[in-house]
């Protein structure tokens, strides 16, 4: 019989939950300690080692549900000094994807920065259950996960890198914006075909070549905005201020097309490729 403790009612509920989840084969038996709060008295119903493991990963599931969210934002105040709600929460946000994201970004920052937190708090909560019989799940958050918190600074760190990455690029993306409100309208549309750098297209269905686009983009002093001519997605667009914008692809959010959006807002309209209404097999301009 193995006895663990908990303080939070909603926590000993999850973590229950969360056994029953993993083996139908556990037995518990629920009563009230005076002293430690929620006794679970645990039969081993399975061998040793497996049942560790399952205590262990239920313990991980009830701290990320209820203990990981405050802690990321305790670490952002005491150990980075932000004290506004709202950038507490989008540096919350971040830490969360860094965390849990199951896109590439977020997976090889994982694996750069100590692999999985999930499996290190499973290895961790194994380290401090696996040699006793009475299991104390807020003693171990409090002085057992050392190496998973002092992980997780390293993570809200990454977080407000990534933050204020976000904020200059919004500062960039506002100068852009009442760059071009200022700005006379130039031609009254034109098409873009995403790919790994854009295509343009005059209304008339006739590619703009690269020598036209850096003759117009001379005209502009692009400079003011940290844009070159060599940049020739956003920088094109910022010179030429169509009245409209309608670019062709597969994905919307990609993020040359999502900075467009942005900065040109209503004067841009995303379609499928396959409403592209010009011919595909033109040769690039240089």
């Amino acid at each position: 019989m193995l006895d663990a403790y908990f303080e939070s009612d909603k926590e000993v509920l999850k973590f229950c939950e969360h056994l029953f989840l993993k083996s139908n084969q556990i037995q518990l038996h629920w009563k009230i300690h005076e002293e430690w709060g929620n006794h679970i008295q645990i039969e081993k119903s399975l061998p040793h080692e497996n049942l560790i493991e399952v205590i262990a990963k239920s313990m991980t599931n009830v701290f990320i549900a209820h203990r990981l969210g405050n802690l990321i934002k305790s670490i952002i105040k005491k150990y980075y000094y932000y004290s506004n709600s709202d950038e507490i929460d989008r540096i919350h946000e971040i830490t969360n994807w860094i965390i849990a994201g199951n896109d590439g970004d977020s997976l090889v920052v994982r694996k750069n920065k100590g692999g999985d937190p999930n499996q290190l708090l499973v290895s961790l909560f194994i380290a401090n259950i696996k040699d006793t019989e009475n299991i104390h799940y807020d003693s171990i958050v409090k002085f057992g996960l050392k190496k998973f918190k002092d992980q997780l600074v390293q993570y809200v760190g990454l977080a407000i890198d990534e933050y204020k990455r976000e904020e200059e690029h919004q500062e960039f993306v506002n100068m852009l914006r009442e760059y071009i409100t200022k700005k006379d309208p130039g031609m009254p549309i034109i098409h873009v075909l995403q790919g790994s750098t854009f295509v343009f297209y005059k209304e008339t269905g006739k590619v703009i070549s690269n020598m036209e686009l850096r003759t117009i983009m001379q005209k502009e002093p692009l400079y003011l905005f940290g844009l070159d001519g060599e940049e020739m997605n956003l920088a094109p667009l910022i010179a030429m201020a169509p009245e409209k914008i309608i670019i062709y692809g597969d994905d919307p959010s990609e993020p040359k097309t999502m900075t467009v959006i942005n900065v040109f807002q209503e004067k841009v309209e995303f379609e499928s490729i396959r409403k592209f209404p010009f011919g595909r097999d033109f040769k690039k301009g240089t």
